[in-house]
């Protein structure tokens, strides 16, 4: 685990920044695939975790969040558009390509939905919830203007420079490039992503705007 701002960590993961769970001074953000339970749970021992928050009703984010939040009797946060989603296990992808293939696979365990997160909420150590739809309906980010951390989850993804999601991943692309905008003109010193590494160069946001047509 290492720091990356004050009370925000990132989790060690296999391999490195493909997968990103973070720990927000006491709140786990996202949980990996299912396969992730023993790895995460190893990181948190000895910490003390109050809530697990998920970002987005995908089986990449809270894979493992029923067995994180059983094994340590905290409740699940969540968007209030991707509640129902987590709390029933229907994960929601394009039901096309790779979309339909995924749809089709076994999804994560349900766990309920304890906070229904929602727009300026507060979570604790500084920071918001952003809705950030598109990706899914439901998808947030969360925002620190104190020391402008912005966790944007998978709004953007950072596999070799920023960029909008793959539309086969993508409920409503358009959408998702809409948030994309709105959170790029925040300008962060520093972005958290989904997938990919840490990023302290804002102007690399706007520029992903730009390629993906949403400027």
């Amino acid at each position: 685990m290492r720091t990356l701002a004050q009370d925000v960590h990132q989790l060690a993961g296999r391999p490195p920044n493909a997968i990103n769970v973070y720990l927000v001074g006491d709140v786990l953000v996202d949980a990996g695939t299912p396969a992730a339970e023993r790895r995460i749970l190893g990181q948190l021992a000895g910490r003390d975790v109050r809530a697990h928050l998920v970002t987005h009703a995908h089986a990449d984010h809270f894979g493992s969040s029923h067995a994180i939040c059983e094994a340590l009797g905290i409740a699940l946060w969540a968007g209030a558009t991707d509640a129902d989603d987590i709390e029933q296990a229907t994960p929601k992808l394009p039901a096309k390509g790779i979309g339909l293939v995924l749809m089709k696979s076994k999804p994560p365990p349900a766990h309920p939905v304890a906070r229904r997160l929602r727009e300026g909420d507060e979570i604790g150590h500084g920071f918001v919830v952003l809705d950030a739809p598109g990706h899914t309906l439901g998808h947030i980010s969360l925002w620190r203007e104190s020391d402008r951390t912005l966790i944007v989850a998978d709004a953007f993804f950072n596999i070799r420079r920023p960029a909008a999601p793959p539309d086969f991943l993508t409920i409503d692309p358009e959408l998702n490039r809409a948030s994309m905008r709105r959170l790029a003109e925040l300008r962060p010193a520093l972005t958290l992503f989904g997938h990919g590494a840490p990023l302290r160069d804002p102007e690399q946001l706007k520029r992903a705007v730009a390629r993906a047509g949403g400027s």
